[in-house]
């Protein structure tokens, strides 16, 4: 079974980059973040509902990548970004995306830090440094107390991706 590596971390924090240039290192396929396509296809603003959809896609998506996999499949995202998402805007998660949560296991965590330029975006809502911080953290609480192994990566794109491979060859 190939190894599943998720890039986690705040808006604008170089997840995407990452998560493709490990791809791209490894030459294995990686699964973009759902809810981008998803919410660029919505012609009216999201509701609670949608994130319900949001989290089935990208389950789906990670599925039909993992059949492509041999040894390791990169993540951009989980549904740990649907759960804060949803908790901090609607103060409650869909009971589905919290049982997939407890069911779906991955191998490493990489956490991006925030110590990059942000860059904006209509579908980001958080740009200010206090709300990147809490995000950042909260996104650490979550890592830390599930028991999976993570790192944090900060720097630009080539000390991430450097950062991020010594972690993988290190705990893989």
């Amino acid at each position: 079974m190939p190894k599943k590596i998720v890039v986690i971390g705040p808006e604008s924090t170089g997840k995407s980059t990452l998560t493709e240039a490990l791809a791209s290192h490894f030459r294995e396929p990686w699964v973009p973040e759902y809810a981008r396509e998803y919410l660029e296809k919505l012609d009216r603003p999201y509701e609670f509902n949608d994130l319900l959809n949001i989290a089935k896609g990208q389950v789906a998506l990670e599925e039909s990548q993992l059949k492509l996999a041999n040894k390791y499949l990169f993540c951009d995202t989980d549904l740990h970004v649907l759960q804060v998402w949803s908790e901090s805007k609607y103060k409650e998660v869909h009971p589905w995306i919290l049982a997939q949560i407890e069911v779906r296991r991955y191998d490493l965590y990489i956490l991006t830090d925030i110590d990059t330029t942000w860059e904006p975006d209509p579908l980001r809502e958080h740009p200010e440094p206090e709300m990147r911080q809490f995000f950042f953290d909260w996104y650490r609480n979550l890592l830390e107390k599930s028991g999976t192994s993570f790192q944090v990566v900060r720097g630009d794109k080539e000390n991430r991706i450097s950062q991020a491979l010594r972690f993988i060859n290190q705990i893989l």
